[in-house]
């Protein structure tokens, strides 16, 4: 009699590389590229940001699912990882305040999952190697098969995604009869950003992120802001231009993320695919203008060129990633733009880096 195998799903790696483990979520086959993120804590939220779009997600911490899912601690509408690499994959949850288990939350969203596989290794392995694109499969498990659907994933350098999560239809959040207004350019912005803005007192008009000059000037926003999102951000001639043409009105812009990259390229600053990107909770950054430190969130797998910007006279750095020294901000020279590479919403932690949103929303008023 033949014997059943003991996995039930596959992780399989571009460059060939098998895991072999547990399905768990939805049954079926999940692709994107690889990535890892190092928090303890807020794996809803990571699961939810629309920068994920794309990608598959390997949890670092050894627990997904323990303290269940809770329908307001979301970033966007639905789920946006393309699937789950964990260690342990647990439905029983000890949160009073959960509305359901994380199986039936994938299930809802078509997540496929792996779990049981050495989680460790496999970061070890592409910390090493680099991002790479891959699939989880949870019903097909013929390699051959396997490695011809991988063989069709598109690189993530040169891919647009921004306009693929971005928000259809304009909207508003906040109170219409607040003093400021700020329109938000929506490459895949997160909820509490747009909530970090509305507490502090402005009126946001939320844009899809291929809108004209002309849809944004007509809101008669105080400042712009250049949300996050996934993808290559020099794919994104469209945004690019409408930047330029923005910082002309000479009022004040903010980048978070993607839209750090876009104000970098829209001022002659190239950005580059960066060998694993940072994602956690967890990276130490100084801010050079006022020479503390802060502890912050990230998701982000491409940067600014450092060299590009010591060779520029209107580009000048204010933020160093103190792990690897990368560029996590900037400031045009002359104007109010500027933008930082990490998420100063910082949901759910730590809030080391809000001050960011104090600062803007005085620049707003100050330039009013």
């Amino acid at each position: 009699m033949t014997e059943k195998p003991q996995f039930d799903a596959v992780l399989l790696l571009e460059d060939g590389t098998i895991f072999k483990g547990k399905a768990a979520g939805k049954k079926g086959i999940g692709i994107g590229e690889i990535c890892f993120n190092t928090g303890m804590t807020g794996y809803q939220e990571i699961f939810t940001d629309p920068s994920y779009n794309g990608q598959i997600l390997v949890a670092t911490n050894a627990h997904i699912g323990n303290y269940g899912v809770r329908e307001t601690e979301v970033e966007s509408d639905k789920v946006q990882i393309s699937g789950l690499v964990c260690k342990n994959f647990t439905d029983d949850f000890s949160r009073p305040m959960a509305d359901q288990n994380i199986q039936a939350y994938f299930e809802a969203n078509n997540i496929v999952c792996i779990h049981q596989v050495d989680s460790r290794a496999i970061v070890r392995y592409i910390r090493d190697k680099g991002a790479m694109n891959c699939l989880i499969s949870t019903d097909e498990l013929d390699i051959e098969v396997l490695k011809a659907k991988c063989k069709e994933i598109p690189s993530m350098s040169g891919l647009e995604l921004a306009s693929k999560v971005s928000t259809i239809e304009p909207y508003f959040v906040g109170d219409e009869s607040a003093d400021i207004k700020i329109a938000v350019m929506d490459y895949g912005v997160k909820k509490n950003i747009l909530k970090c803005f509305a507490d502090r007192g402005a009126y946001l008009k939320v844009f899809p992120a291929k809108s004209s000059l002309a849809d944004v000037d007509a809101f008669g926003a105080d400042g712009y802001f250049l949300s996050n999102g996934p993808g290559d951000p020099a794919s994104m001639d469209y945004a690019i231009g409408l930047i330029k043409q923005l910082m002309a009105k000479g009022k004040p812009m903010f980048g978070i993320c993607l839209g750090h990259q876009l104000l970098a390229l829209a001022n002659g600053i190239p950005t580059y695919k960066m060998h694993n990107g940072h994602r956690g909770i967890n990276h130490p950054v100084k801010n050079l203008m006022t020479g503390k430190c802060e502890i912050t969130s990230q998701n982000h797998g491409f940067g600014v060129s450092p060299e590009a910007i010591e060779a520029s006279d209107i580009v000048e750095v204010t933020h160093r990633n103190l792990n690897d020294d990368t560029v996590e901000g900037i400031r045009v020279i002359g104007t109010n733009s500027y933008s930082v590479q990490y998420h100063p919403e910082s949901s759910p932690g730590p809030h080391d880096s809000r001050y960011l949103f104090d600062d803007f929303i005085e620049t707003v008023k100050k330039s009013k």
